[in-house]
């Protein structure tokens, strides 16, 4: 049985798909900042018949509690086969470049870029230790410096000057570890689950969050032939579902 780590898996997006990832019979460690809130939502989905998911504590601002999630989850399994990075804020708004505060920008760079890092710094000991190991990091088309710059997307008015640009550097990163780990067995990727209704965003986005997770796991869940290093939007409208970057 593949093992599975979502971070910020307690609500939304997350928790939906490791709800999904369950049903397909994967083991999932729903990460959750606040382990009590993670244990009450598995204590529900317990009684709805997943028995495949246990709650983790993981606050990935803080390389203590990153390290400890390790440490069980080693303790635990003795690897883990899939990494998906979904913890994310949204960050106070309005965000302009005018105005906004460098300390309210660092802050969602701490959760939505340097999390990420910490993570899965952390977590690529036991990811080597899989045969098929996938790190998916969940970005967002408003990361797409392609689509800010034209004035025909239909997105293009949305800017900000933290959430957007924190994700553009996450894309960044992502690019350079799938080239690192491109001689071993990862797959490596960034996936936009689109714009979703959601409590991030007072669920003003169009698309639901069982497209949106299922999008995801797509993306995840592929082959040794899959694609490494590549970006993907359930809002691009062919078949590729790639974005520009």
């Amino acid at each position: 049985m593949q093992t599975v780590l979502i971070t910020g898996a307690n609500r939304s997006i997350g928790l939906e798909t490791a709800r999904q990832l369950s049903e397909k019979g994967l083991f999932i460690y729903l990460g959750s900042r606040n382990l009590t809130k993670g244990e009450e939502v598995v204590k529900e989905l317990n009684e709805k018949g997943f028995q495949n998911i246990k709650a983790i504590e993981i606050d990935v601002t803080n390389p203590e509690s990153v390290l400890k999630a390790k440490e069980q989850i080693e303790k635990e399994q003795g690897k883990l086969d899939i990494l998906i990075n979904n913890a994310g804020i949204l960050g106070v708004q309005p965000q302009t470049a005018e105005a906004t505060a460098v300390s309210d920008i660092r802050e969602v760079f701490e959760t939505n870029f340097f999390g990420v890092i910490t993570v899965t710094q952390a977590f690529l000991e036991l990811l080597k230790k899989s045969d098929s190991p996938r790190i998916s990091n969940i970005t967002s088309g408003l990361g797409s410096l392609t689509l800010h710059s034209d004035p025909e997307w239909k997105y293009y008015h949305v800017k900000n000057a933290a959430y957007g640009p924190s994700k553009s550097a996450l894309n960044a990163y992502t690019i350079v570890l799938a080239y690192e780990l491109r001689a071993l067995p990862f797959k490596v990727n960034v996936i936009d689950p689109g714009y979703t209704a959601t409590d991030f965003n007072h669920h003003s986005g169009p698309g639901s969050i069982e497209s949106a997770a299922s999008f995801i796991i797509k993306h995840t869940l592929t082959d040794e032939d899959g694609p490494t290093g590549q970006y993907f939007s359930n809002d691009i409208e062919d078949e590729t579902g790639i974005s520009p970057w």
